[in-house]
């Protein structure tokens, strides 16, 4: 445990509580138990395979918890079962942070809230807005256009849809917690259209499926997964930007249900992104963790956003293993009550969920690849789940197994890189 004269409170008092198992849920966790050396609880509705016999945290599966009502009263039982620890309460899922924003009042009197209003969280979370916000702050982002589904009455209407876009597009809800609870045939995270009749089948199957919400088409920025960054930040409760986090994206998933979420970052790069980020999060009033996407369009050198998560993001590990430990900035703020000198992670090094040979066989470009190697060979990788402070055989037989799982994933839905990574 860090030397107790660090903090002018007790350590030991702290129990984060985050809802959800993904490999974020644990590295924020992680996170916390390397600062503070405290076990926090993850709540999740399945085993989850990322805290297999982990011993820096308790897990609490609860069926249900798709339900607010059910995530609520857990939450508050969860509260009530250890009195006098101070609580702070997290996730990195855009459809618990819409639900617990919206029981803020039922949960503020349990624990302390790293989450933005709900006000705020339809403001930045919703796509169409952000790409409005960003227009008036000088931001640039893809040409988009939204179509909003009820409008879609027939297939007619799919059928006489203006899109008066080049191919290839790139399709995505613009309310990621809208779209969470809609199902159909070849459902993805993110879609790619390479030409009309793509995009009238899955516009098609949306009506159907009774989603409601606005579907947003964007022209695909030229350039490979190389050229796409990822930034994290925090804005604290004082109205300071206190976190600023970029990395170069070296290789994304590429499963229909993960696809673009990033499997390998090259931290400290990307770093021109910071001051417009900041911009935004002033300009939202926004408070807690955000984790925004962009890329930089090679023809202008041009960095475009895509999207802010109100949330930290899955890989909030490569941060943490940059030298800035995501743990110490709600603390600092919601628990000591400061303000921190703003901090800028410049520090390169590779994080990666995936083996490095599988990694180094998507790089193509040799100066990227020769120093993703000199990071690798000076011990400079970092993977969320591989825990010197996590170590008993299960679990490091575990990790490997899901580590390795990558291959046989890779192989069948991205055989060889892309110029485009599609």
């Amino acid at each position: 445990m860090p030397e107790a004269d660090r903090h002018d409170f007790d350590p030991s008092a702290l129990l984060p509580v985050v809802v959800g198992g993904d490999i974020g849920a644990y590295a924020l966790l992680r996170a916390f138990h390397e600062e503070y050396g405290v076990r926090g609880v993850a709540i999740s509705s399945v085993e989850p395979s990322p805290f297999i016999d982990t011993r820096i945290a308790d897990v609490l599966v609860q069926r249900g918890i798709a339900d607010e009502t059910v995530l609520v009263q857990t939450l508050v039982e969860l509260a009530q079962q250890h009195p006098g620890r101070i609580r702070l309460l997290m996730t990195n899922a855009d459809w618990f942070v819409r639900t617990l924003s919206a029981h803020r009042e039922q949960l503020e009197p349990h624990y302390r809230l790293v989450l933005p209003s709900p006000e705020t969280f339809d403001a930045v979370s919703d796509k169409e807005r952000f790409a409005a916000l960003c227009e008036k702050l000088g931001i640039a982002t893809p040409r988009t256009v939204a179509v909003h589904l009820p409008d879609l009455d027939d297939d007619a209407a799919v059928a006489a849809l203006d899109v008066p876009l080049r191919y290839p597009l790139i399709g995505k809800p613009a309310s990621s917690a809208d779209y969470h609870a809609v199902d159909f045939v070849g459902k993805q995270k993110v879609h790619h259209f390479a030409g009309r009749a793509e995009l009238e089948i899955v516009l098609l199957r949306l009506r159907a499926a009774g989603y409601a919400g606005t579907f947003l088409l964007q022209e695909f920025v030229p350039g490979g997964e190389p050229q796409l960054g990822s930034l994290t930040a925090y804005r604290d409760s004082h109205g300071e930007v206190t976190l600023l986090a970029t990395g170069r994206v070296l290789l994304q998933e590429h499963t229909p249900d993960a696809l673009g979420i990033p499997a390998a970052i090259l931290t400290g790069d990307f770093t021109e992104a910071m001051e417009p980020a900041a911009r935004f999060l002033d300009a939202a009033d926004y408070f807690g963790f955000a984790n925004f996407d962009f890329k930089q369009d090679p023809r202008t050198g041009e960095l475009v956003f895509f999207e802010v998560n109100p949330r930290i993001g899955r890989n909030n590990y490569y941060v943490t293993a940059a030298g800035h430990n995501v743990a110490r900035f709600p603390v600092e703020d919601l628990v000591a009550g400061r303000s921190v000198p703003q901090e800028r992670a410049t520090a390169h090094l590779v994080y990666s969920v995936v083996p490095r040979l599988l990694l180094l066989r998507y790089l193509p470009e040799r100066a990227l690849r020769s120093r993703v190697v000199r990071l690798m060979r000076q011990g400079r990788v970092a993977h969320p789940l591989a825990n010197p402070a996590d170590g008993s055989p299960q679990r490091r037989a575990s990790v490997l197994a899901m580590t390795t799982n990558h291959v046989r994933k890779f192989l069948r839905t991205y055989p060889r890189p892309t110029d485009t990574g599609l």
